[in-house]
Order: C-alpha cells, then sequence, then structure tokens
C-alpha cells in the first residue's frame, strides 16, 4: 500500500491545536442515499453553523472521472467553468461553540484501503474520539408514521437501546462501511445511523429522513445543531407529500394500506418503533411499487414533494 499520508493536505495556515474536535460525521456521496438523507444533512450544517476547511483529500487519486463525469460550462464558443470535485474536512461549530469535524465529497471509486488508513490517521491526528455516518434506506413503510433508524456501531455500547431489526446478510459494500469496520479494527468508536425512507419517496429530496437523522447525530454526539431551519423545511415537504397524496384516491388508499400493515406489527409487538416489528413481513417494494408509479411521475415531472418550496432534488447515484 502507498503511504496513506500523502492523501492529505492539512491547511498550512491553521495551526494543528485549532484544527482539533472530537466529533467527526462523514456524510459521503455515492453510495445508497434515499431520500437524499446524508446531503441534506451537510447542507443544513454547512448553511446554519459557521466553518472553515481545515483539510482534503487528494480526489485525483482516489475518483473515477468517467464513472462520473464532473459537470463543466460551455458558453458559445468556449468553456467557462469545471465543477472541480473534492475531499474536504470542515471544522464546524455548533450553537454552543463546541467545534466538530464534516467529512463531504464524493465517496472514493478507487484505494479504498488506502483511504480507510488516511481518514484514521486524520481521526488521531485531530484528537476525534467518535466518527458518525449516516444515510437513507429505502423501506416500503409510510411516510405517515415515525421514521425508523438502523443503528450499528463499533461497540454494542455505544448504542445500548438499540433495537435490532436485521439479521446477518451480505449487502454491497461502501467506504462508510469500510471506515466503521476498520475504525472497530483499530479500537475507535464510531457509530452509523441508517434512515428508513418510504421508498416511494427516495428518488428525490425527503427532508423529514434528514431531521431524523440529525436527531440521531445530535443526542449521540451531544452536539447542538440547530434544527429549526431543518424542520421548516420538512414541515413544508410534508404538507405538499400530503396535498398530493389526498388528490389521488390510488395513492391514498396504498399509503392506508402501509398504515394498516404497520400498525398491526407495532400493536402485535407492544412497542412503538418500526424496529421493533418483523419487517421482512412488510410489504417489498416490488409488490406495491407498480402502484406508485404515478405518484413518481408527479415527482419528478411536476416538482412533487421536492417542489419549489422546498429544493428539487435529483435522483441519487
Amino acid at each position: 500500500m502507498l503511504d496513506p499520508s500523502e492523501l492529505i493536505s492539512f491547511e498550512t495556515d491553521t495551526p494543528l491545536p485549532r484544527m482539533q474536535a472530537s466529533v467527526l460525521i462523514v456524510a459521503l456521496e455515492g453510495f445508497i442515499d434515499a431520500g437524499q438523507t446524508q446531503k441534506l444533512l451537510a447542507q443544513h450544517l454547512l448553511a446554519t453553523h459557521e466553518s472553515t476547511v481545515v483539510a482534503s483529500f487528494d480526489v485525483d487519486q482516489v475518483l473515477d472521472y468517467r464513472g462520473r463525469r464532473p459537470a463543466m460550462t460551455f458558453d458559445r464558443d468556449r468553456w467557462t467553468a469545471y465543477a472541480d470535485p473534492s475531499l474536504v474536512v470542515h471544522r464546524v461549530i455548533d450553537g454552543r461553540g463546541v467545534p466538530f469535524l464534516l467529512l463531504t465529497g464524493p465517496e472514493p471509486d478507487y484505494q479504498w484501503a488506502r483511504m480507510a488508513e488516511a481518514t484514521i490517521l486524520l481521526v488521531r491526528t485531530l484528537g476525534v474520539d467518535l466518527t458518525v455516518s449516516v444515510h437513507g434506506i429505502p423501506m416500503a413503510v409510510p411516510h405517515t408514521r415515525p421514521i425508523g433508524v438502523t443503528a450499528h456501531a463499533t461497540s454494542p455500547r455505544l448504542i445500548p437501546k438499540n433495537q435490532v431489526a436485521f439479521g446477518e446478510m451480505m449487502v454491497p459494500g461502501s467506504f462508510a462501511g469500510l471506515l466503521e469496520y476498520r475504525l472497530g479494527e483499530a479500537g475507535r468508536d464510531a457509530i452509523g445511523f441508517s434512515v428508513h425512507v418510504p421508498h416511494y419517496l427516495g428518488q428525490g429530496e425527503y427532508p423529514e429522513a434528514a431531521l431524523s437523522a440529525l436527531d440521531r447525530v445530535a443526542a449521540a454526539t451531544g452536539l447542538d445543531l440547530g434544527r429549526a431551519a431543518l424542520a421548516a423545511t420538512a414541515g413544508r415537504n410534508r404538507a405538499e407529500i400530503d396535498r398530493q397524496v389526498a388528490e389521488s384516491d390510488e395513492v391514498a388508499a396504498v399509503v392506508h394500506a402501509l398504515e394498516e400493515q404497520y400498525d398491526s406489527f407495532i400493536e402485535g409487538s407492544k412497542r412503538r418503533s418500526l424496529l421493533a416489528t418483523e419487517l421482512r413481513d412488510l410489504p417489498t417494494a416490488d409488490e406495491i411499487g407498480a402502484e406508485f408509479e404515478a405518484f413518481l411521475k408527479d415527482v419528478t415531472d411536476e416538482g412533487g414533494p421536492t417542489g419549489p418550496d422546498t429544493g428539487s432534488g435529483t435522483q441519487h447515484p
């Protein structure tokens, strides 16, 4: 393996003590992220808190440009702009003046082992005690019920009240998943939150999932992450979703069926959380997906639940 330290560049005009923080939040684009959960979370954190870039990774060594070509702007007879991809570490200040780190940018395509070692080096250098990652996963659940979250960590003590929803399974790997695994091997603390997004809303932005992720991160870290702006956006988004559902008897009937299925399992388990239910018994996306085709088409063609008031998102790769 090539030297992992050569992938990292620290800001030379910032003294090391002023770069340090005890929490690192990882929000890398590229892996499945239903509802654009981590993208919305990262945007919220950077928009509502003071931040500076303290380090960056050599993205030229780890990105497949032909696999996800960066956008360029052509104007009349010349190129005028290039959306230069970047993997950067922001030092963000929370509502009480406590610093934390936020890693944003595209998920690496190459050199995962080296990137993981480089990130662990960064964790050690900048005094990080806890690394947290979030993303959204599509689930056959209704948007009218509390959002479920699957939590995982390098040690059970980090998620003491966790209710296990899944048994052993093989899933496609992600860099965030590998990083959490390697941090555990290195004896470092790391937590991940997979937010359950109604699959029929997974194509666009779903701020309610990002708000749930924000609350989970805040509870796990003790950071004051200022939820008001994101909560307002989630409220507008929810009102638009409800309006569109009300306008379609077919969609409303399917949502109601999901609600009944959800409620029956919650009642049977005598618990309040979706994580206590037998998720394998919930209807699959294939079973009810056809009935939502018209709804998803509205979301894509007309702005739908992610209309002008809430921001329209593009489908996540």
